[in-house]
C-alpha cells in the first residue's frame, strides 16, 4: 500500500494529540527528550539526580507521583542499549481521571520520525510536545541535483533546511583540445569521459534518493545544456527518473547553484504539494460527476466497498476524529457497530445506557471495544490492497472532501451499481 510515510506521520500526529489531551493534578507529568548523541548511562545518571531532587517537593502526593514517573522513564530507558538515531521522547505521569481514585499512571516512549537535537527534562501539569509538533510542521522532502560538465552537487531539501549530500568532479576536459590531438579523437575521448561522469552521477542519485520514503520529487538545475543531456540518457534508475519534476537554469553549480534552485523553486514546489492532493480528490469528483459507479463515499458505504475488496484508492481526510465502537448485548450476545465523533463520546455513552438490543429487544448493550476509525480503515485498506491517501483540508478539494463527503471516500475497482 502506498503512502505509508504519510500514514505514519498521521499516526504520529494522532499520538501527539492524545498526549496533548492529558493533564496532571499538579506539576507531575514528566517529559524527557534525548538526542541521538547522548549515552544511555549519562541520561540515567541525570534522571537519578532528578529523582533525588524531587525529595524537596513539599506536596507529598506530587512528590510521590513525580518520583514514580521518573522511575517509569528510567525503566523504559533501560530497554535501550543505545539511543536510536532519531533520539527518544519519553513521557510518564499520573494522568487525571474523573476522580482522584481514577487517576492513572501512563508511560509512552516515542522514536521521532526525524532527529531531535535537544536534551530536555521538564516536569509540568502537561507534557511538553512543542518539539514534536514542530517536526510535523516540516514540509515534504525533495531532491536537488545541480550540474554542468565540470561538477555536480546532490542535496536534499526539507522544509527550510538544505543538506548537501555529495559534491562530485567530472574530470572531463574542456571543449578546447590539447595540441597534437585530432579534433575527432579528442571529442570522442571527451564524450567517453562525460558518459562515465553521467553514470557516476546517476549511481549516486540512486544510492541517495531511492530509499527516501517521503521523497516527493527531484529538481535538476545548472548552467547550460549538460543537465538536459544527462536526463535524456539512460543514466537514472527508472523510479528516480519518474521523480524528476522540472529543470531550472542557474548561473552557478555547487552550493551557490543549490541555493539558486531552492529560491527559484519555492512557488513551484508549493503548487506540486497542492496539486498532488488535488489530483487525488479531483479523480474521485470526476467519477461522482460522471455517475459512472466507480466512486462511493460515506462511512458505511466505504466500509462495505472495503469488505468487498472493491477499493482502488481510499481517501481519508486528516480532519476526521471518530471512534469505531462495537456494542454487545448482555442477554443474547448480539453485536453491532457504531461510528461516533470523538468529541461526542460522553453523550454516546449516555445514549448506550438507554439502548436495547436490536435482536432480542430486551437486552442492554455494553461497549465491548473502541478503536480509532482511521486505524480500522487502514487495516481494511491493507487487506483490500487499496492505495490510501490522507488528504489535508489545505486545498479547496480537501475541504470539499471533508465538508461535503464526510471526509471518507473511495475510487472503486468496479462499478458499485
Amino acid at each position: 500500500m502506498s503512502g505509508n510515510s504519510t500514514l505514519d506521520r498521521f499516526r504520529f500526529q494522532r499520538m501527539l494529540e492524545k498526549l496533548q489531551s492529558l493533564e496532571g493534578r499538579g506539576t507531575e507529568l514528566v517529559t524527557v527528550y534525548v538526542p541521538p548523541t547522548k549515552q544511555v548511562h549519562d541520561v540515567m545518571q541525570d534522571l537519578r539526580n532528578e529523582y533525588g531532587t524531587a525529595v524537596n517537593i513539599k506536596s507529598k502526593p506530587t512528590r510521590k507521583n513525580v518520583q514514580d514517573a521518573l522511575t517509569k522513564v528510567m525503566e523504559q530507558l533501560k530497554l535501550f542499549k543505545k539511543i536510536p538515531e532519531n533520539g527518544l521522547a519519553l513521557f510518564a505521569g499520573n494522568v487525571v481521571g474523573d476522580t482522584e481514585r481514577d487517576d492513572e499512571m501512563q508511560t509512552l516512549v516515542l522514536i521521532p520520525p526525524e532527529s531531535i537535537g535537544i536534551y530536555y527534562y521538564r516536569c509540568e501539569h502537561r507534557f511538553m510536545l512543542d518539539p514534536l509538533f514542530e517536526i510535523l510542521e516540516a514540509e515534504d522532502t525533495y531532491g536537488i541535483l545541480v550540474m554542468d560538465s565540470k561538477d555536480a552537487t546532490i542535496a536534499i531539501l526539507k522544509g527550510q533546511r538544505v543538506d548537501i549530500v555529495k559534491n562530485m568532479s567530472s574530470g572531463v576536459a574542456g571543449k578546447t583540445r590539447a595540441g597534437g590531438q585530432s579534433a575527432r579523437r579528442y571529442e570522442r575521448l571527451r564524450e567517453m569521459h562525460l558518459n562515465e561522469y553521467y553514470q557516476r552521477v546517476g549511481n549516486v542519485m540512486t544510492d541517495v534518493f531511492l530509499n527516501i520514503e517521503n521523497l516527493k520529487g527531484i529538481i535538476v538545475g545548472g548552467p547550460g545544456p549538460t543537465k538536459e543531456d544527462f536526463l535524456k540518457g539512460n543514466y537514472l534508475h527508472h523510479e528516480i527518473k519518474d521523480k524528476i519534476l522540472t529543470t531550472v537554469d542557474t548561473g552557478y553549480t555547487g552550493h551557490e547553484g543549490v541555493k539558486e534552485v531552492v529560491n527559484r523553486s519555492r512557488g513551484f514546489l508549493e503548487k506540486v504539494r497542492y496539486m498532488q492532493e488535488r489530483g487525488v480528490v479531483q479523480e474521485f469528483l470526476r467519477h461522482i460527476g460522471e455517475d459512472d459507479g466507480l466512486a462511493t463515499y460515506g462511512e458505511r458505504e466505504v466500509l462495505q466497498a472495503l469488505k468487498n475488496v472493491n477499493v482502488y484508492t481510499l481517501l481519508v481526510s486528516d480532519s476526521i476524529r471518530r471512534w469505531y465502537v462495537t456494542l454487545k448485548c448482555r442477554t443474547c450476545g448480539y453485536t453491532e457497530t457504531e461510528i461516533v465523533n470523538m468529541d461526542e463520546w460522553e453523550q454516546f455513552e449516555e445514549r448506550v445506557s438507554n439502548m436495547t438490543c436490536l435482536k432480542c429487544g430486551s437486552g442492554q448493550y455494553d461497549i465491548e471495544e473502541r478503536k480509532d476509525f482511521i486505524e480500522v480503515l487502514v487495516r481494511m485498506g491493507e487487506e483490500a490492497q487499496a492505495k490510501m491517501e490522507i488528504i489535508s483540508t489545505h486545498t479547496e478539494e480537501g475541504e470539499m472532501l471533508y465538508r461535503s463527503f464526510g471526509g471518507i471516500a473511495a475510487v472503486t475497482k468496479y462499478r458499485t451499481f
